[in-house]
């Protein structure tokens, strides 16, 4: 995360959540990091004194200080570039479809069935979990 950050900001200033969209971008979407990982290593990184926030249209625009850069010179150009590697895309995506059509089925499940078959959809997704690690499991 650290050197991430800081190679970014090698290239420009920039707030928080743009360094979460870039490295997302940068990535293809196989890492997108959280806010609960960003925001803390930047918090780091200025006490360190590598990098400094100022206030800009409301927001804490990061940049690096003078020792920042030269940490940031030292480091990667884009340490981003392993993640995603070696990724089955289709797979992923197929995975995606798949799970985003149980989620409308349970939200239907939940939202408009009775309370019974609520209790049965609970069951099933408890059971679809067990069996997904019993596949490891077999592999082991």
């Amino acid at each position: 995360m650290r050197a991430s950050l800081l190679a970014l900001l090698k290239e420009r200033p920039m707030h928080g959540y743009e360094m979460i969209t870039e490295i997302g971008e940068r990535t293809g979407g196989a890492w997108r990091p959280s806010p609960g990982s960003v925001y803390p290593t930047l918090q780091l990184l200025e006490e360190e004194g590598l990098i400094r926030a100022r206030e800009e249209s409301g927001k804490r625009l990061f940049e690096l200080t003078d020792a920042g850069r030269e940490e940031a010179e030292a480091g990667q150009d884009s340490p981003w570039d392993e993640a995603g590697r070696g990724v089955d895309w289709e797979a992923v995506q197929e995975v995606g479809a798949a799970l985003a059509a149980v989620d409308q089925a349970v939200r239907q499940v939940m939202m408009t069935g009775t309370e019974e078959q609520r209790a049965k959809g609970l069951t099933v997704l408890a059971e679809a979990k067990k069996k997904l690690y019993l596949i490891l499991a077999e592999e082991a």
